[in-house]
């Protein structure tokens, strides 16, 4: 479990240092003080189901089925998925790098690899 930033252009940003796959996307978060940082400097983030319950800035998509949602939380649900799209296209991104693909290491290898590719790609996108 890597907890990627971007920014609002969905250029990647930061890459937290790898914890097992087993642990919850919120509890990563937590456990890096992701969302206390953006928290304290005011940084509005928005961020899938898996964060729910985070609070603070993080924003995510209202919870239930399509039909039985308002017109308003549909629209709004609609406008999330649009930010969405540019993160998940950078982490489409990371994703090309093959070697992220199956990786079935020590956390702490994963880190640096995770780091090393965020680095060779930021070079590379400048």
């Amino acid at each position: 479990n890597v907890q990627v930033i971007t920014d609002p252009f969905g250029r990647l940003l930061r890459a937290s240092p790898a914890l097992p796959g087993a642990v919850h996307d919120i509890k990563a978060a937590r456990t890096h003080g992701i969302i206390d940082a953006l928290t304290e400097t005011g940084v509005e983030c928005w961020a899938d189901k898996g964060y729910r319950g985070a609070g603070g800035t993080i924003r995510m998509p209202y919870r239930g089925r399509w039909e039985t949602l308002s017109a308003g939380q549909q629209t709004a649900n609609r406008s999330h998925a649009k930010i969405r799209t540019l993160v998940e296209q950078a982490m489409a991104t990371l994703k090309t790098w093959r070697l992220l693909r199956k990786l079935r290491c020590s956390t702490t290898r994963i880190t640096n690899l995770a780091q090393a590719v965020l680095t060779l790609h930021l070079t590379c996108s400048n």
